[in-house]
């Protein structure tokens, strides 16, 4: 099928791809965009299901930057009528990611508290919804930029510039949380462990701490890392299957849960467009951007402090 792109996302798995860092980095030269909504303009022989006119929604993990995007009929989630693009769009990564961690790889039940990293941010706000309507106790580290959209949405914020997120969650709670999802990678994973009550759970779903200001944090872009760090993420999370207090670390992986269960992927975002179309989620827009002004888009979200997801629009 060719799908027309209305919407492609913004995400920081983007501008590690640039990077070269992230596992998923196809070779060069590509084009990024992890997720999109379009419209079908036109289909081939043996498509069945979808006919041309029909908004889609898709997880291709590169060439969503593009005015047209060709993909499997498979690939496609029917996108409800009346839905917002951008809105939609921001459910195919950050939301899928967060109500399979919270519903699929935490298991959470109500009342157990949960810390958030990058609370403020794409996935961040959408873990804060989803685990509003779960009936959670949620904290989340934010900058004081953030803040009030972590209060907003239901939790406690903590300044991870001014405050110590390990002692505070421990004055806070007591014991600690029941899960700590990380987006940070490596060191930051023991960290977050240290927040953890007994038998509770990391759930480490990032490496966005290789990054500083959008680029390399080690200052050598241009070279292809793709491996190193998610092998010190394995490390990380072997070593607390190993050592002793029953806090483990787990990872999560939207690309490999959608190869490995793709009936989930459908499912969970059908369900997660119908709490959409119920008003009882609403995704944060920090900014629409036409895709001309992708590279702007890039580095507004490299420079931190975005509330929500930046969406790429049709330039026509």
């Amino acid at each position: 099928m060719r799908v027309k792109v209305l919407a492609a996302g913004v995400s920081l798995p983007d501008l590690m791809m640039r990077e070269g860092i992230h596992p998923e980095t196809p070779p060069l030269p590509f084009t990024p965009g992890w997720d999109l909504v379009g419209v079908v303009d036109q289909v081939g022989d043996d498509v069945s299901e979808i006919t041309p006119g029909r908004i889609v929604a898709a997880l291709p993990i590169h060439g969503a930057y593009a005015e047209f995007v060709c993909l499997p009929e498979n690939e496609l989630v029917p996108v409800p009528s009346g839905l917002d693009s951008a809105e939609a769009v921001s459910l195919v990564l950050n939301y899928i990611t967060a109500y399979q961690m919270l519903h699929r790889s935490a298991k959470v039940t109500s009342g157990q508290r949960v810390l958030i990293h990058g609370a403020a941010g794409g996935v961040g706000s959408a873990l804060l919804q989803l685990g509003r309507l779960a009936g959670l106790e949620m904290y989340g580290t934010c900058s004081s930029r953030g803040a009030s959209t972590v209060t907003n949405l239901g939790a406690i914020p903590i300044d991870y510039e001014r405050q110590d997120f390990v002692k505070e969650i421990h004055h806070l709670t007591g014991e600690g949380v029941d899960v700590v999802f990380d987006s940070i990678g490596g060191a930051h994973i023991w960290r977050s462990r240290e927040a953890l009550r007994a038998g509770g759970t990391v759930v480490a779903y990032g490496l966005t701490g290789s990054l500083q200001g959008g680029q390399l944090a080690s200052g050598r872009s241009g070279r292809r890392h793709r491996f190193r760090a998610i092998a010190i993420f394995g490390l990380y999370i072997a070593g607390s299957w190993l050592l002793p207090g029953r806090r483990r670390v787990i990872p999560y992986s939207i690309q490999w849960f959608k190869r490995l269960k793709p009936a989930w992927f459908r499912q969970d975002l059908i369900a997660l467009f119908d709490l959409l179309h119920q008003h009882r989620i609403k995704p944060l827009i920090a900014q629409c951007l036409p895709i001309s002004e992708a590279r702007q888009a890039h580095e507004l979200l490299g420079k931190g402090g975005v509330s929500g997801k930046i969406v790429l629009v049709s330039d026509t």
